[in-house]
Formats: structure tokens, C-alpha cells, sequence
């Protein structure tokens, strides 16, 4: 690289949390969308207007970079189209988990267990490397899931090892999964325009089955975005929080460690609540539905806080033991 590698990690760094704010932004849009469609179709059921956004969604983004990349596509090679493939699974899988076991569990439950991949990784890479994370790894993991609690309001007491719980554990490791995929030496040599595209295209394919089951009608999938609003709402969601946002993550996550990259991404509750503040009252006045802005709260400042002070400490060399750059990588 021509940047210095501290240089180069803390650019890394900021460009993922980016990613995370492009991910934040897909949640008001997408509940937008979802109040919008249900108006146009009420008889239409959660699962598949769901399933048809995830379809639209990641079927478009990859057909505008098969288009955009299509010289380099040609010599897509097996390991891009095996790693495309593989992150496809873990993201389709994590998303259809999370999405069934938040019916059975409360949306604070949800969060909380999702986020715990922060954790997970550097377990899983402690004990395959047999090496001890670093006292800043878990003090980091440690703010990040204080933070996660005071933020959802999360009652301990209320935790049940049910289904739900279990399908949010699992859905938390298929996430976990998908970051550690990509810093895998084996595909260290892969283009990200070519995996991403794979990806992309494959996560909408996944949910080709889930659309053809729930659909009420053929029509529905026409008529579902029958409006400006639903369709510049997917404009939204196909670029920033897909083509833009799963560019920047395969291309910059590799110059940091897996275990950064979760800690990071930890950010992204905090964002919504912050956009959660605003955005509802504009989008529901475009699209024409009833959806309300909420309002700041003490555990919003306290737990934000935390996990914002989490990842300023990751950027910092703090409590980290001097090694070589290479070795950095492992950890």
C-alpha cells in the first residue's frame, strides 16, 4: 500500500463506519417502504413484502454492477464466485433469522443478541489461533455490549433461551460468519468488484423462493411498487445501502482485523436511533404515511456514548502491545 499502515487502518476504520451509517439510513427507509406497501396491499403479509424487498433490492444492485463491471466480470474467477457465494449464504441466512426470531422476541432482545457476533469473534479467533485477545479488544467488547444494553433498554430477566432467542444467537453467528469470510487468506487475491457482485446477486436469488411461496398474486410484485415514493425509496436502498455500502465494506474490511470490523459495525444501532430522530416525519410526509419521529433519551446519550467511545479507543494504539504489522492481521 502506498499508505503507511497506520494511516491506511485508521482510513479503513472511518470508511466502515460510513458503511454502518449507509446501513443505518436502509432501516427508516425500509420501515417507510414497508407502511407504504402495506397500504397498497393489505392483504399482502409481512413475509412477503419482506422477502420482495430483499429480492428487488439485491437483484438490482447486482445487476448495475454486472453492467458497470462487466469487463472484469468476464474473468470472474472460481475462488470470487466461491467467496460471493458464501457471503450470499451467511447474509441471507442471518437476515431471514434475525427476521423470524424478531416475532417471537422483543425488538431490545433482538438487538442486543444480534450484536453479540462483537463477541463471538474474537472468541472464535482466540481459539483457533490459541492466542489471547488483547486487553483493548476486551475492553472495547466490553463498552460495546454495556453500551448495547443501556441503548435497547434491555432487561436481563426477560431472556429466554426459546426459539426466538435461538434463531437471534444463530442469526448473530451467520453475521459473525460473514465478516470473518472475508478476511480469509484464501481469497486474499479477490477483486471485490467481481465477489460483490456474486453476492449481491445470489442474496437476491436466495429469496426467490420466499417470494413465490408468500405471494398473494403475480400482481403484487408489479403493483407493490406502484408509486414514486416506493420506487425512490428503493433508488435509496439499492444504491447507498447496498451498491455503496457492501463496495466500501468488501474492499476496506480487509485492512483491518475481523475483530475491529465488529466492534465497528456495533455503530449502527446508534446511528438509526440518532436518524430516528428526524427522518420518520420527512419520509412519512413524502410517501404519505404515519410514521412518527422519536425523541432523544438519556440511555440513547449513555449507551451511544459507550459504544462511540469504544470505537474512538480502536482507533488509538492504547493498550495495544507493539508487534509486527503482519501479526496484527491474526488477532
Amino acid at each position: 500500500h502506498l499508505m503507511p499502515p497506520d494511516h491506511l487502518r485508521r482510513q479503513a476504520l472511518l470508511v466502515l463506519v460510513l458503511c454502518t451509517a449507509f446501513w443505518a439510513l436502509s432501516f427508516p427507509a425500509m420501515k417507510t417502504l414497508t407502511l407504504a406497501q402495506q397500504k397498497m396491499l393489505p392483504d399482502a403479509g409481512s413475509w412477503f413484502i419482506s422477502s420482495l424487498c430483499v429480492m428487488y433490492r439485491f437483484l438490482l444492485a447486482g445487476a448495475l454492477l454486472l453492467i458497470f463491471f462487466f469487463r472484469r466480470l468476464k474473468t470472474v474467477s472460481r475462488r470470487e464466485m466461491e467467496q460471493g457465494i458464501w457471503l450470499a449464504f451467511f447474509a441471507s441466512a442471518g437476515i431471514c433469522l434475525q427476521m423470524d426470531g424478531l416475532a417471537r422476541v422483543s425488538a431490545s432482545t433482538s438487538a442486543f443478541l444480534t450484536q453479540l457476533y462483537c463477541v463471538l469473534i474474537p472468541v472464535w479467533l482466540a481459539a483457533s489461533q490459541r492466542r489471547r485477545p488483547s486487553l483493548k479488544i476486551i475492553l472495547c467488547s466490553a463498552l460495546v455490549l454495556v453500551g448495547m444494553a443501556v441503548l435497547v433498554k434491555l432487561n436481563p430477566l426477560a431472556i429466554r433461551l426459546g426459539r426466538g432467542e435461538i434463531e437471534t444467537l444463530a442469526s448473530s453467528v451467520m453475521f459473525a460468519a460473514q465478516i470473518l469470510c472475508l478476511e480469509q487468506p484464501r481469497y486474499a487475491a479477490n477483486r471485490p468488484q467481481c465477489f460483490t457482485t456474486v453476492m449481491l446477486l445470489a442474496s437476491g436469488l436466495f429469496a426467490v423462493p420466499v417470494v413465490a411461496v408468500t405471494a398473494p398474486s403475480l400482481g403484487a410484485c408489479l403493483r407493490a411498487y406502484d408509486s414514486v415514493p416506493a420506487c425512490g425509496l428503493m433508488a435509496v436502498l439499492v444504491v447507498f445501502c447496498t451498491i455503496a455500502a457492501f463496495l466500501l465494506m468488501n474492499r476496506w474490511q480487509r485492512e483491518v482485523t475481523a475483530t475491529e470490523a465488529g466492534l465497528v459495525y456495533c455503530v449502527e444501532p446508534v446511528l438509526v436511533s440518532v436518524l430516528a430522530l428526524f427522518l420518520p416525519g420527512w419520509l412519512s410526509q413524502w410517501a404519505g404515511v404515519n410514521y412518527v419521529n422519536e425523541q432523544a433519551t438519556l440511555r440513547l446519550v449513555l449507551g451511544g456514548g459507550l459504544i462511540t467511545v469504544a470505537n474512538v479507543l480502536l482507533q488509538t494504539r492504547w493498550l495495544e502491545a507493539k508487534r509486527a504489522d503482519a501479526v496484527m492481521r491474526g488477532a
